[in-house]
């Protein structure tokens, strides 16, 4: 009896089977092809798709399909910030006249980034001097120092084009920059967005002279005066206000800085469409191509229509610096000295800017006017909101000639 319990117990063990010859392959080798390009379009950082190159041969073959791609632009790599003209500059800024002061609050927050971005979508090109100033994406992994520029901690860059060159499939294109190309002061709010086709189809700004965030105690970063030229503890200006722009708008400076303001991201936002083209060619796949920054100051956005209409109407360039021409403008705006965001914020002379091409027919020009969708849904929360109550308010209408 005791020897039958013996063979029931050996009986009941369980050994594994022998390796058969399909379990020598790699599981991960059974998937199909269209679930790894499911994964990889979730990862969509290029540089993270890059070392998934060198993995092995078949994710060699199969990146290349990705359809979407996120290129995050890590530095500006420039010598000019440390040249002796420079610092010379900026000490005889000093005895420059105001509207000296306000012409360079125009130029000096976009022209540097811009010789910068003159490089961005091109390849690296070095002066005599081996000075050189491009926008780059690090890869650390790559060798291939000799067409690509090489920082002093060995570092090789490429700039956005040739990352993206090996890419056959693209269909929805987001470049990131490291940082907007406006320099404003600190407090201040400005943001844009801005739609193109082989020229400007829309662009939409909204700003604010200071931001005072929800706290124990409500306190702005300058709480005795606005830049607007409004005393900030003299309440009146917002007591009286009844949808009107107050005439200390116009005195103190308050339209002379939203004049800045509209120039400087027109300025930017034309920047960018006129250095996206060699992209533009060379990817006939893209159905959206979105080029933003890491502060989310500016957005420049164009769709599958917007695309082929550049492809087949080339874009006319302006003659002063590398950017699209900017057309003659129909603009709107809205304008409120105070406006509280139900989450606490408040916006100090905050100010909306919708802007059209003037070359628009009539019909167009009556679908614009009853319907401001455009306007109010170009900015995430919580300046979606303050779009959509500034809109609200009375109209002033301008125009500007072509530039």
């Amino acid at each position: 009896m005791s020897s039958l319990r013996s063979d029931l117990t050996f009986s009941s063990r369980v050994y594994p089977e022998p390796y058969s010859s399909i379990d020598d392959d790699d599981l991960f080798d059974r998937l199909p092809d269209s679930l790894l390009l499911l994964v990889f379009n979730k990862i969509g950082d290029v540089k993270a798709l890059g070392r998934c190159c060198v993995v092995s041969r078949r994710f060699h073959s199969l990146v290349p399909q990705v359809e979407n791609v996120v290129v995050r632009v890590d530095c500006v790599i420039s010598d000019d910030d440390s040249s002796p003209s420079a610092s010379s500059s900026s000490s005889s800024d000093k005895s420059r006249t105001p509207f000296s002061a306000l012409f360079r609050l125009v130029l000096s927050g976009i022209v540097k980034p811009l010789q910068a971005l003159g490089q961005f979508l091109g390849p690296n090109r070095r002066s005599p001097n081996g000075s050189h100033s491009v926008l780059s994406v690090d890869d650390p992994d790559s060798s291939a120092a000799d067409s690509n520029s090489l920082d002093q901690s060995g570092v090789t860059h490429h700039s956005p084009t040739q990352v993206l060159k090996n890419f056959n499939e693209i269909r929805f294109l987001r470049i990131e920059l490291p940082s907007g190309e406006l320099g404003i002061d600190d407090g201040v709010l400005l943001k844009w967005r801005a739609d193109f086709g082989s020229t400007l189809d829309n662009c939409v700004i909204l700003g604010a002279s200071s931001v005072i965030h929800p706290g124990p105690t409500k306190t702005s970063l300058y709480p005795d005066t606005w830049s607007d030229g409004l005393c900030a503890t003299n309440n009146a200006a917002v007591a009286e206000d009844n949808g009107s722009i107050p005439d200390s708008f116009y005195t103190n400076g308050g339209l002379k800085l939203r004049v800045v303001w509209t120039i400087s991201s027109l300025i930017a936002a034309s920047a960018r469409h006129y250095l996206l083209q060699p992209i533009i060619s060379e990817h006939n796949t893209l159905d959206s191509l979105v080029l933003t920054d890491a502060d989310g100051q500016g957005v420049l956005h164009m769709n599958r229509d917007q695309l082929e209409e550049l492809r087949v109407k080339p874009l006319s360039a302006s003659l002063a610096s590398k950017r699209t021409l900017v057309p003659a403008l129909n603009m709107r705006l809205w304008y409120a000295p105070q406006l509280e965001l139900p989450d606490g914020v408040v916006l100090k002379g905050a100010t909306l800017v919708a802007i059209r091409p003037s070359e628009q027919s009539l019909t167009a020009k009556k679908e614009v006017s009853s319907d401001m969708s455009w306007v109010s849904t170009a900015f995430e929360e919580p300046y979606g909101t303050a779009a959509k109550m500034l809109v609200k308010r009375r109209t002033y209408s301008l125009e500007m000639n072509s530039f």
